[in-house]
Order: C-alpha cells, then structure tokens, then sequence
C-alpha cells in the first residue's frame, strides 16, 4: 500500500512519501498531506514506544521504506532518549497529567520527531545514493534537535538560521557548539518569523532550490507533523479517555499531530492551544480574529511567532481539500495580515474541538513558582503556560475530566526563568553539563535574502 500526499495549495503533484520527505515544501508553496486518514492500528498492550511508533506511522510511510528498516530507524531513533518509557506521564493532580516529551538528546519535544526523521533522510538518501541542503529556522528548539538529529548523516547538510539575541544562551549553544563538517548556524538580525520567511523565499525561489537541493526539517515537513502523533496515541494508550490535551504551540504543529491523532481513533476530546503574549492562535479560536502584530520576546521564545505555518494544513482540510481555495485565503493573510473563516466552518471543525487561552509572562513564572510548591516539579516556561492554561479554563468550567500537558522542553534549558520563579536553578543533565565550556561557532548575518542565499551556496564549499 502507498500512500500519496497532495499539496495544500492544489497545483503540486502527487508525491510518495520519500519524496515529500525530502521535498518538505511542495513545489507551489503548499505543505504536503496525505490523501486521506489511515485508522489507528491494532498494537500489543506491552508495545515499546518505538514499536508503537513503527506501527502508528507504517501507513503515511507505505512501501517507501520497508517494515523491518522503519521498526530499526524507530528502535535506534529512540534508544537516544534518557527514559524508559521515552516520554513518561507524570500526574500533578487529580485529573491532570503532564507528558515529559524532554528525554532527547537536546531536552525538547522536537526530538521526537527529529531523532527519527534525521534516520529516514539518510536511509532514503543513501537508497538512492544523493545529498540533501537542509535549510531551516529555529525559534529555539527546532534547530538544536534538527541538528543533533543530522549530524551524523552522510549524505545531509544543514543550515539553521535563529534571531539573533532571542534565543536562550543554551538553546543558542546548543546549535553552535556542534563541531560537525555538515553543520553551519546562522543569526539573523531579526525575528523568528523573519528566519522563516527567508527559508520560505529560499523555498519559493525553484532554481535556487534545485541546485541547492534544499529540503526543510521544520514542520513544514510532513515526516515532522507525522511522527509527533505518536506521543498522543501513547497517552491515550495509558489513560482511560477520552482526554484532553494541552498544547504550548506557536506554530500549530505539535497540536495538528494531535488532531490527526484524533482523526485516526484516538480517544480525545479536545484540545487547548496554549499561547503566550503573541496570542494570534488564542485571538482566533476565542473570537476569529487572526491578525498579525509584532512579535513581543517572552519567557518562552519557541512560542514566539505570529505566523503559525501549520495552520495551512487544517485550513486545507476545512475548505474541503480545495487547495485554490486555501491559496488564495493564504495570499490574502500574506498581504492584509488577516485571516477569518466563515461561521459554518468554524461551527464544523473548530467549535468544540479547540479551546485556547493566553498566559503571560508574569502568570508563566507564577505557575512554576505554583506548580514546584505543590509538587516539587520544575516546568519550564513553554510547559508552564500550558499548565497554566488548563488551570484557568478548568477553573472557567470550559474544561473537565482528565487533562494532558504536553511538557515540551527541559527545564534547564531556561535556567534563569526557573530560579527567577522557584530559586532553584536546574542542572543540564551529564551528557550536557560542559556545554557552557565549549567554544561557539556561528555566523551573523542581516535580515536580507541575497546574502543569506550567497551564504548558503557557498559555505560548504561544493
């Protein structure tokens, strides 16, 4: 069986998955999804995390790479994560758990998926025996884990690009410290969403992206979005549903995971997006206003974004698949920086289905201060505005019954907001404990497409 995946734009071709693995954008400036929702399969009670997720993915993968190859990229991508059960429910109170998705190698959730998708490009690449530029932008998070996840590839390049000064120091170190011939960092003087925008344009721009054969690691690529609804189905595996899940996004990706969880059986209610002071995501879903404004630097700066790319993907859905359609909503967002959906459609496929809520910072350190009282647990500041969500709403009545958090980074990553909050300051586990003696290498570049993509065919001097 094989799945093909369409474009959220309508005018891409049909493509298999290794090809929209390494493709990440399609070829109009739509995002790839699969032609329709597989049903989540049957898989033994006693599963590791790794067979489940083998399973919960064989169907988007198809005949493209084979069942024995996907059980061992799962089997090896996930032996790098520092906990038996990979990603480890914790109860903080009668019906509220949080979801450690921080045992990877770079402390995040994004490990998850790029531990494995990292496997899956170099096992493709080296089938067919080419190289790939991976070209992304970071926030924080997304950078270090895609970096860690392709460091050891053969037959993978990679240039991430971080807002200069917006990053914290060991997200920063954690990217530039890397000593590996196939990795290069980039700061841009600018904001994550320009970061973005540069890739998009690089993206966007087809005989730069041929010659560089360039392919995307963020979750404009499909394989990310794909292998994070695991996570979902293992807590629904473990809890008596239906749950609800809350989810600190900026991006809308790690919650869109959820929603195709939802679409393929798993037992869930709804979900909570959980936004920080740049609210677009809690702007829309409470009163349909997405519209763009400046991005304000916060305690949790993964989150800081106003352009949520992932949303494309539930739009595509919600206009009946009609990538014209969905085109032409996107353009108009691009020029006017508003975005509204009609009242039906939000009625069908939002109402009920996504609640939101927006934590500042002052409430963020608060919830850590709360939450390390009552339990001696230490959130980082992307998690704490999800604890803090589901606090607010359950206390509002418009949420009940059991509740997962999606703890989605370590709390020593944020050292400073953690001891601001609690006056503990939290270690960087062994294997990370001498990042701060290690020597940086990095490049500062200004916020212009040019000279981003003259750095980006030149570097790696081939």
């Amino acid at each position: 069986m094989n799945t093909r995946y369409v474009s959220t734009r309508g005018d891409a071709p049909e493509l298999g998955f290794a090809d929209v693995l390494l493709a990440g954008l399609a070829s109009d400036g739509g995002l790839y999804v699969p032609n329709g929702w597989p049903s989540l399969p049957d898989v033994a009670r006693d599963a590791t995390y790794a067979e489940l997720a083998a399973a919960v993915i064989a169907p988007f993968v198809g005949d493209d790479i084979d069942h024995d190859t996907l059980g061992r990229l799962c089997d090896e991508a996930y032996a790098t994560f520092g906990h038996p059960a990979t990603v480890p429910l914790v109860q903080i109170d009668d019906h509220h758990y949080v979801q450690e998705l921080f045992h990877g190698p770079t402390l995040a959730f994004k490990d998850v998926a790029l531990q494995l998708v990292g496997r899956m490009f170099d096992h493709v690449l080296s089938q067919r025996h080419e190289r790939i530029r991976i070209v992304g932008a970071t926030s924080g998070d997304t950078g270090s884990a895609a970096i860690d996840g392709v460091k050891g590839c053969e037959h993978v390049e990679i240039v991430i690009l971080y807002p200069h000064g917006r990053t914290s120091d060991v997200q920063r170190k954690q990217m530039t410290t890397v000593d590996s011939p196939n990795v290069r960092t980039v700061a841009i003087d600018g904001t994550f969403d320009d970061c973005q925008d540069l890739v998009k344009a690089m993206f966007n721009d087809a005989p730069f992206r041929e010659s560089q054969r360039l392919s995307a690691v963020n979750s404009i690529n499909w394989a990310r979005v794909m292998s994070q609804v695991v996570y979902y189905v293992a807590a629904t595996r473990q809890l008596a549903g239906p749950l609800t899940f809350c989810v600190p996004t900026g991006n809308f990706g790690n919650v869109l995971s959820g929603w195709i969880a939802q679409r393929m059986g798993a037992p869930i209610e709804q979900f909570v997006v959980a936004s920080n002071t740049n609210d677009i995501l809690t702007r829309f879903l409470r009163s349909n206003d997405m519209s763009t404004a400046d991005v304000v630097p916060t305690l949790s700066p993964s989150m800081d974004i106003q352009v949520s790319s992932n949303f494309e993907r539930l739009l595509f859905e919600m206009n009946g698949r009609d990538g014209g359609l969905t085109a032409e909503q996107l353009q108009r967002f691009r020029s006017t920086g508003r975005l509204s959906v009609e009242d039906d459609q939000r009625a069908e496929w939002l109402d009920g289905v996504f609640v939101a809520e927006r934590i500042d910072d002052e409430a963020t350190i608060e919830v850590i201060r709360r939450t390390h009282a009552a339990t001696g647990m230490l959130l980082d500041p992307h998690s704490a505005v999800g604890v803090g969500a589901v606090e607010r709403l359950r206390a509002a009545g418009e949420i009940t019954g059991p509740v997962v958090t999606l703890a989605t980074a370590h709390p020593a990553k944020f050292p400073d907001a953690v001891e601001r909050a609690t006056g503990v300051r939290p270690p960087l586990p062994p294997h990370l404990a001498d990042l701060f003696d290690r020597p940086e290498r990095t490049t500062v570049l200004p916020n212009d497409l040019a000279t981003v993509q003259r750095y980006v065919a030149t570097t790696f001097g081939h």
